[in-house]
């Protein structure tokens, strides 16, 4: 019996490094060399890196002074977030002409089931060749897409041809093309747990689709079913329009590291009006507080504290973070302070973009 799964069409849509892209265009004197979007050499991290800078192996969330090492004619561009989030409304507002189950991940990629699309074309294919030309006309940026029957080959499809191409994976296609996947390339296997599977004898997905469930749930845990189903085709996540938000963030990662508490104090009253802001904005509020403490040397610590009513208001989001950062020594001088509001009080489902901002 047919899986009706497989009746599915989904498009992984994803543009060609969407900041640096759009800072080439805006400037045209940056086409053709290596840009980084991001904090400098300094202390600034890579949000986004040109194909020509990508060369050297500069990517993103990579250190500033790493990137330059490798690049030394590297320019760094300083980010624009809101000339981002307006070509990505641009380009929203195509893929909604074409359906209305999108799924945005970020502003520079999103998910499309065209089952049934507005057009009443049948071809996922011809559907993704159009999106992209309009997204090329309407905003001089090219992007790359992933045409499949689940979210899972779709997305490993668009990195396929990039940049600026697609590819389709067919129903009958599946598992050959998952088959024949280096295991580096299986969305979700990220550097660590690809040297893992090095060392199990697993390099491409037909020796993870040769390894029983058993064994993968041993050396991967909950991964491991995951890791089962995917290489056989199966992946039942559906597109979903709009996401359950779990939290509201803000973070800032500071210039120069910080130790006197006084100044972290300071940062971290800004950080509280900056989250009230982002609250108000989706009419959200919380319970629980959680500090996010990122010392000189990368170490990460989290403190928390739940509260017996909701919050959105700065100040008492500030009381509460401030007394979470007072109730234990520094370790060590820091780096990046952030607040985070859990326990929320969404009842309906709201989407949220959560940017990380830097202080240069």
């Amino acid at each position: 019996m047919e899986n009706p799964l497989n009746n599915r069409k989904i498009i992984h849509v994803d543009m060609d490094a969407f900041y640096a892209s759009v800072e080439q265009m805006d400037n045209p004197s940056l086409l053709g060399k290596p840009i980084a979007v991001g904090g400098g050499e300094t202390r600034g991290v890579v949000s986004a890196a040109s194909y020509e800078a990508r060369k050297f192996g500069v990517r993103s969330a990579m250190s500033g002074y790493l990137a330059k090492k490798n690049c030394p004619d590297l320019i760094f561009v300083r980010p624009r977030f809101d000339r981002y989030r307006e070509i990505s409304l641009k380009i929203r507002k195509i893929f909604f002409e074409f359906t209305d189950l999108v799924e945005p991940l970020s502003l520079d990629e999103a998910y499309l089931d065209v089952t049934q699309n507005k057009k009443g074309n049948p071809s996922a294919t011809l559907i993704a060749s159009e999106i992209r030309k309009r997204i090329f006309e309407e905003t001089g940026l090219t992007a790359s897409a992933g045409i499949s029957i689940n979210k899972f080959v779709a997305k490993v499809a668009s990195d396929y041809n990039k940049p600026n191409g697609q590819k389709t994976v067919g129903p009958e296609e599946v598992i050959e093309f998952l088959e024949q996947l280096p295991i580096k390339k299986f969305y979700g296997v990220g550097k660590v747990t690809a040297e893992r599977m090095y060392s199990l004898g697993i390099f491409t997905g037909l020796d993870l689709k040769n390894k029983p469930l058993d064994f993968l749930e041993k050396n991967f845990g909950k991964s491991g079913r995951f890791y089962y189903n995917v290489v056989r085709g199966i992946h039942l996540s559906e597109v979903k329009p709009e996401r359950v938000a779990k939290s509201v963030a803000a973070e800032h990662t500071f210039s120069e590291n910080l130790t006197s508490e006084i100044f972290m104090l300071e940062k971290l009253e800004r950080t509280a009006a900056e989250l009230e802001r982002r609250l108000k904005k989706y009419q959200i509020a919380g319970k629980t507080v959680t500090l996010k403490i990122k010392y000189s040397d990368f170490t990460l610590q989290t403190r928390s504290k739940t509260l017996p009513y909701f919050i959105s208001d700065k100040s008492l989001i500030y009381e509460n973070s401030k007394e979470l950062l007072l109730q234990e020594r520094m370790k060590n001088s820091v780096r990046l302070l952030g607040i985070s509001l859990s326990n929320l009080n969404t009842e309906v489902k709201k989407t949220i973009v959560v940017q990380l901002k830097f202080d240069f």
